[in-house]
């Protein structure tokens, strides 16, 4: 590669990187001027006008065709690739909240690293509930069953091991039996990663996106001790219904 098409090749990533930035702190600074919920339907309008744009303008530039709002280069793929395509995705975003929190860990320490950790999740989470909800179509308020199939569309889903079913009591619970994160850090001897604080942001926002009468209860995730077949585990019932016996 010559210099000139390293410099204009790596323009174009440095242009992805600056909108994906910019993209993100627009949702962040709207959750935080008008709440989550606003910032969510705001979204919800800015995402689907956005990415048509982006689309249609990107395969008008590369002499690429738009079919059904796809390019064409996607849909001519094989699911094996799209599997396959979809997973890189998967690891790559979580890549990428890993070096987040090692940079804010080196600079400024643990603790605080954990509490933007947290804080990203307590907006993150309820846009993938949201984006979940709209591209599977689920009801505003379908209860368990809603919250039990978006389970299945999570970006962890494609990377990590869950198990989820409804206990004897009409609860849903939800097991990570393989996690990424975890499985990594077993490899280099290292204890688990203490997880809780995130995990109550996040699975409690998720089940409150997918439906407010949702409650979240954490059964154990470390730093608690758990059974060796699962790492963290959460219960989830709709306020105010009876426990069955």
């Amino acid at each position: 590669m010559d210099d000139e098409t390293k410099r204009l090749a790596t323009a174009v990533l440095e242009s992805i990187r600056r909108m994906a930035v910019h993209y993100g702190l627009w949702f962040a600074n709207a959750a935080n001027r008008f709440g989550i919920d606003g910032a969510l339907a705001m979204e919800q309008e800015a995402g689907d006008h956005g990415t048509a744009i982006l689309i249609a303008r990107l395969c008008a530039t590369l002499g690429t065709t738009i079919t059904d709002g796809v390019p064409a280069p996607l849909a001519a793929m094989q699911p094996a690739q799209f599997q396959a395509l979809l997973n890189a995705l998967a690891i790559n975003w979580l890549v990428l909240d890993g070096v987040w929190f090692q940079a804010v860990e080196q600079r400024e320490g643990m603790a605080a690293a954990k509490a933007v950790n947290d804080a990203c999740w307590s907006s993150f989470s309820p846009l993938e509930a949201a984006r979940i909800k709209a591209a599977q179509k689920l009801p505003e308020a379908g209860g368990l069953d809603a919250l039990a199939a978006a389970f299945a569309h999570r970006l962890y889903a494609v990377i990590n091991e869950q198990r989820v079913f409804f206990d004897d009591d009409g609860s849903l619970v939800l097991q990570m039996t393989k996690c990424r994160v975890q499985a990594a850090r077993q490899r280099k001897g290292l204890a688990d990663y203490p997880c809780k604080s995130g995990g109550v942001v996040e699975y409690t926002t998720f089940a409150r996106t997918m439906d407010p009468r949702i409650t979240c209860e954490c059964i154990a995730c470390p730093p608690d001790p758990h059974p060796a077949d699962w790492l963290c585990a959460w219960r989830f019932r709709i306020a105010g219904e009876p426990v069955l016996t």
